[in-house]
């Protein structure tokens, strides 16, 4: 893998609040999405989200993306308070990578174009004009995320791989304040999902990174580097705090609603099902 050095500059000060919610609630219809919800996120945090489908994880980042709005409480974000700033200005500010723009990005544009767009937030190559230090640092992310060969390739004839690699490579492109990252590893193969969290990884130990909030169901994505955990169940947190504090087996099957085992080697984690151990399931030897 080829471990090509992105300049970031860091705007904020280590410790400042990027991300705050204050019994927060996100209603849709008679469904409660979140619920009572108080998260804060310093400078220089690398969190993790963690949740079973339905737990109210990608709603959470929609409020941190500035795309979605609170029923109840307030949202601090990047020192302003959120639906009394403009959106325009604040969200250029905020690095977002999901499956969810995926849509809005033109299937014949070609790499290079879908990562340098990003620069300000636009979603296809018009009239703009880029200065000499974007092209400069399109091209350090195209290197450091393996898309240089795919330069010239048009997004839509991307493996599902290498279009995660462009949206994260794009969401980078503003020097945002905040990374969101919105389940990066879904759908990738072996090779694909390490090859993505070595880069991560380099990512998360970057001091002059941003702010990291990462996105997954499984606990095989956390890149080494990652500081903080947060566990939502039914819309709800169940714990959230320092990583070696708070991702632990009885955490873990709390939030999943079944007995985890949770390991830990050379600082990667891996969980399974308490009792599926050693080819056996619930106490009893499996057959196969």
């Amino acid at each position: 893998m080829e471990a090509t050095k992105v300049t970031f500059v860091a705007i904020n000060v280590p410790g400042a609040e990027v991300f705050r919610c204050r019994n927060v609630a996100v209603r849709r219809g008679v469904k409660l999405l979140l619920s009572d919800l108080n998260w804060t996120v310093c400078a220089h945090e690398r969190w993790v989200i963690l949740g079973p489908n339905g737990a109210g994880k990608t709603t959470l980042l929609q409020l941190a993306a500035a795309q979605l709005f609170p029923t109840i409480g307030e949202v601090d974000l990047l020192g302003e308070e959120l639906g009394a700033v403009d959106l325009g200005e604040l969200r250029p500010r905020i690095g977002w990578a999901s499956s969810a723009i995926l849509s809005n990005l033109p299937p014949a544009e070609s790499v290079e174009n879908v990562v340098l767009t990003g620069a300000y937030g636009v979603t296809g190559r018009w009239r703009e004009k880029y200065e000499l230090v974007d092209e400069f640092r399109r091209t350090q992310l195209l290197k450091s995320w393996g898309l240089e060969p795919l330069a010239k390739r048009t997004f839509g004839t991307l493996s599902e791989g290498e279009r995660k690699r462009t949206l994260i490579a794009r969401a980078l492109m503003s020097n945002p304040e905040l990374l969101l990252l919105d389940e990066p590893g879904a759908g990738l193969d072996l090779g694909g999902r390490e090859d993505l969290v070595q880069r991560l990884t380099l990512l998360a130990i970057d001091g002059n990174a941003p702010a990291q909030v990462l996105v997954t169901h499984h606990v095989e994505e956390i890149p080494p580097g990652f500081t903080h955990a947060l566990l939502l169940r039914a819309g709800q947190v169940v714990a959230q705090g320092l990583l070696a504090q708070t991702l632990t087996s009885e955490a873990l099957s709390q939030t999943f609603d079944m007995p985890i085992a949770l390991m830990q080697t050379a600082g990667r984690f891996m969980a399974q099902q308490a009792g599926h151990l050693n080819g056996q399931v619930s106490g009893n030897r499996a057959s196969w």
